[in-house]
């Protein structure tokens, strides 16, 4: 049978009370009494009724999280954040793939209505820039990673890494080595990451004198598929850019592969500039040079600004929150500098 508190109150010879607050970790328990408590617990097999709590509460202690894809390492390394952080506040995730698909993005949206989520956290997705309207119908709070929108509401945040920044990093290196034609391999479109990074690379060929050509401005899909395919464009150009940013490492690594299977040389023939720094880019020939993004951070910073979101109360509505911005570095390897 289930171990309850008042099992667990007995054994211990204390009050409900008392062993309902060293749960919660109360800091009107001891800490000697609350660790005798815990341990208690612990041994006897006690796991918190998540339904009756909830019953009282009024909230589900889950998480909602949209991805456009769990298979993309970027994506995998945040959500391992945010599970890491749900996990140690006692929180649970339902983590929904969209895959684009505008069907299976609005169906997401729907099916965390019915389950009513307590906050929603969306990466690397297009829901967060193209279904937001219906995510604020749900009535919890929003996290946005990498997804700004401008007509954000009351409780909806963002997490982003500086991504014009990172553009005009990746740009400018290809520049202070001696670049002058520069391609960019975009995302798909509705992203505003990619809006962002093609403003930072724009801004930093302006600066050093070199006017923008909009030939060179490549549709890319974030996956390496769309990587290679971007390579067959740029060879059919009169004339083949000496370098690329790419919008992504999985982008990067795609148009890599295609440049060695057509017989040129990276980066003698072209130097090629990631965005992410993934697992793979650092193991990959030539290695990636690459904007690393703190991934993990990311989520977990994501995650911990739903629970403040979450807690927010009609007492607490002056508590002041801001969207979130960190920056990403510059991790020079061989797929520009040679080996």
């Amino acid at each position: 049978m289930r171990v309850s508190i008042k099992d667990i109150a007995k054994a211990a010879g204390v009050s409900h009370s008392t062993v309902s607050r060293a749960l919660s970790d109360s800091p009107l328990v001891s800490d000697e009494t609350k660790a005798r408590i815990q341990r208690l617990a612990q041994e006897m097999g006690y796991s918190p009724n998540t339904l009756a709590r909830s019953l009282v509460t009024r909230q589900t202690y889950t998480v909602g999280v949209v991805v456009t894809t769990i298979a993309d390492p970027f994506v995998a390394e945040v959500v391992h954040g945010i599970e890491a952080t749900a996990y140690d506040h006692d929180y649970t995730v339902i983590l929904c793939n969209s895959g684009a698909v505008p069907e299976r993005e609005i169906a997401a949206v729907e099916m965390l209505r019915s389950k009513r989520v307590d906050g929603v956290i969306v990466t690397s997705s297009r829901v967060g820039a193209l279904y937001l309207d219906l995510l604020e119908r749900i009535g919890v709070p929003i996290v946005l990673i990498n997804n700004h929108n401008e007509e954000s509401g009351r409780y909806t945040f963002t997490v982003t890494v500086d991504n014009r920044h990172g553009g005009y990093l990746a740009t400018e290196h290809l520049i202070q080595l001696g670049h002058r034609r520069i391609a960019y391999v975009t995302a798909p479109a509705d992203h505003s990451s990619d809006l962002d990074r093609k403003a930072g690379y724009r801004q930093a060929l302006t600066e050093h004198g070199i006017e923008p050509d909009p030939a060179l401005i490549i549709p890319g899909n974030g996956r390496a598929d769309g990587g290679e395919r971007a390579l067959k464009t740029l060879v059919e150009l009169s004339e083949l850019p000496t370098a690329v940013f790419c919008y992504n490492d999985m982008t990067a690594i795609g148009l890599i592969h295609a440049a060695r299977q057509a017989g040129l040389s990276v980066p003698g023939d072209i130097a090629v500039v990631g965005f992410d720094d993934i697992p793979f880019a650092r193991y990959f020939y030539p290695p990636l040079t690459t904007i690393a993004q703190p991934k993990v951070e990311m989520g977990q910073l994501a995650m911990k600004m739903a629970l403040s979101l979450m807690n927010i109360n009609e007492e607490e509505e002056g508590e002041e929150l801001s969207n979130i911005v960190v920056q990403g570095e510059l991790i020079v390897r061989a797929s520009t500098v040679g080996d």
